[in-house]
């Protein structure tokens, strides 16, 4: 059975520009997902169907409720934090 070990990241604290930098790594994040989603015969649907292939969630990011937001901004968050702990930086040009 699966069981999943994430890198515990509780204790990288971002810094504000990379907090700010969130929201558009999860608006990618969506827009990435529905790509994929898209190629495989995806399309918009009311209600999530996998036999029709039909999602609510094939809408753009803005859209979306804030439950799938938070979702893609919890992934978003938990990479930079995992950047910072493997010890990277990121820097601005």
């Amino acid at each position: 059975m699966y069981d999943p070990k994430p890198i515990d990241t509780s204790d990288v604290i971002l810094p504000e520009e990379l907090v700010a930098l969130t929201e558009k790594i999860a608006e990618n994040v969506h827009d990435v997902w529905a790509v994929g989603r898209i190629s495989e015969g995806w399309t918009y649907g009311d209600k999530k169907d996998t036999e029709q292939k039909k999602t609510p969630a094939l809408v753009p990011y803005i859209e979306l409720p804030e439950s799938e937001k938070e979702y893609d901004r919890n992934t978003a968050i938990e990479t930079l934090k995992l950047i910072v702990k493997l010890g990277y930086t990121i820097s601005v040009y």
